[in-house]
């Protein structure tokens, strides 16, 4: 279903909250700090509400579907965004950034990401409009991902070493200095200009950033086809995840089934997208090139019933198990690991050498 929003609404939308982003920004540049756990409470609090007054505005404007499809877009790609936490956490402690200036690498992470699936999201959308047939492709590697996701195993080593290589290469090939310099990138030393370590955290961000765009994308495309709900739940996941990661803190490690619940969403939109390939179908090799009726379309509401129930279900579930044996400490580090290793993100770089 295409959906026809007022091209003023659009543009006037994304100024607003791309001018809320700087905002927030600017707020962390002119006072970092740790934030305190009611701060942090509040900032989520705010942008959760921030969300679901623009789902309103969106029902008012265009109608209940396209509020449907962009709170069920927001709520998957809010849940892989706590997904990207765990990763979080075991960047800032493996490069040891120092804690009043994570949020400014977050944020950092934050536009990283934005753009990339910026990017992404443009390049879906006109792959969509010219072949549809790319839905059992996404579908596919949608359900790939989610067993990925379930049952990780060892197939990732080769990937993660490499990236791991791009770490250690980087870090000969620029002039590096042994220790941070507050929030800076580049640092003098004794008269010479070096790059601080914080330039590698930025490229580990960067990298975990564009491994889980690639799985985010095709996931909310398989609950709309429209860029600009797609942007926009994009945009809502990110925003409010720096305080998210503050306010979690040592609660990640108790998140133990999680990944199941993520991968229960993404399987189950991977084979929404495929239901919806064959619905449309256009390939001559399968039903002679024509759409196969009897694969059912999968509602909107259906999608965010699922969504819901199924972090619900992984949350409530890690809650309890969590009580019946708590978690040792150090676990939210291996729960970290655990993710980069099936993402194949940077998991196993080495410290800075010091003097």
């Amino acid at each position: 279903m295409e959906l026809q929003l007022d091209p003023l609404f659009q543009t006037i939308t994304l100024v607003v909250l791309v001018l809320i982003l700087v905002a927030d920004l600017l707020i962390i540049l002119k006072r970092p700090h740790i934030p305190a756990p009611k701060e942090s409470t509040l900032w989520v609090v705010f942008y959760v509400t921030l969300a679901l007054l623009f789902a309103g505005v969106l029902w008012i404007v265009g109608g209940g579907e396209v509020a449907g499809q962009f709170v069920a877009g927001w709520l998957t790609e809010y849940s892989l965004s706590i997904d990207n936490l765990f990763v979080f956490v075991l960047i800032m402690g493996q490069f040891s950034v120092p804690r009043r200036y994570q949020q400014e690498v977050l944020m950092v992470g934050i536009i990283i990401a934005l753009i990339l699936r910026g990017a992404f999201i443009l390049v879906g959308a006109t792959i969509i409009e010219n072949f549809s047939p790319i839905f059992y492709l996404f579908g596919a590697f949608l359900i790939y991902t989610a067993i990925r996701q379930a049952f990780p195993g060892d197939d990732h080593d080769d990937d993660s070493q490499k990236e791991n290589l791009i770490v250690r290469t980087l870090r000969r090939v620029l002039p590096m200095s042994d220790s941070y310099d507050g929030k800076k990138v580049i640092t003098r030393v004794n008269g010479k200009k070096l790059f601080t370590p914080m330039i590698i955290v930025f490229v580990a961000i960067g990298v975990t950033d564009l491994l889980f765009a690639i799985d985010s994308i095709p996931a909310i495309f398989g609950i709309t086809q429209s860029p600009f709900i797609v942007f926009t739940a994009n945009l809502f996941a990110l925003m409010g995840l720096r305080q998210l990661y503050f306010l979690l803190g040592d609660l990640l490690d108790r998140l133990k089934f999680l990944h199941y619940g993520i991968a229960f969403i993404l399987a189950f939109i991977g084979v929404k997208l495929i239901l919806h390939a064959m619905h449309v179908n256009e390939l001559s090799f399968v039903n002679g090139g024509e759409p196969i009726e009897w694969a059912p379309e999968i509602s909107t509401w259906v999608s965010l019933a699922v969504i819901v129930l199924s972090m619900a279900v992984a949350t409530v579930a890690s809650l309890i198990a969590a009580r019946r044996e708590p978690a040792p400490a150090g676990e939210a580090q291996d729960a970290a690991a655990d993710v980069a290793h099936e993402k194949g993100t940077p998991s196993t770089v080495e410290q800075p050498e010091r003097d």
